[in-house]
């Protein structure tokens, strides 16, 4: 009677019926995720915030409050 072991059980089946390659894809899907949420949790919370400190936005620019001669 022959005996089969695991990787011969296993070596017909297609890649996605494998364990690892689900888990060795966990991590990096798990990080895609965490950085999609913190982008949309900046753009809600401070996308529209004012300027503070006297700057001046100038398209895509901030320039430094103008400084008065003294």
């Amino acid at each position: 009677m022959p005996t089969t072991t695991r990787e011969q059980l296993s070596e017909g089946q297609p890649w996605w019926r494998h364990r690892w390659p689900w888990f060795l894809l966990l991590g990096p899907a798990v990080a895609i995720v965490g950085c999609v949420i913190t982008i949309a949790l900046a753009f809600q919370s401070y996308g529209d915030q004012e300027i503070q400190d006297g700057g001046a936005r100038q398209g895509l620019v901030v320039a430094p409050p103008a400084q008065t001669g003294q």
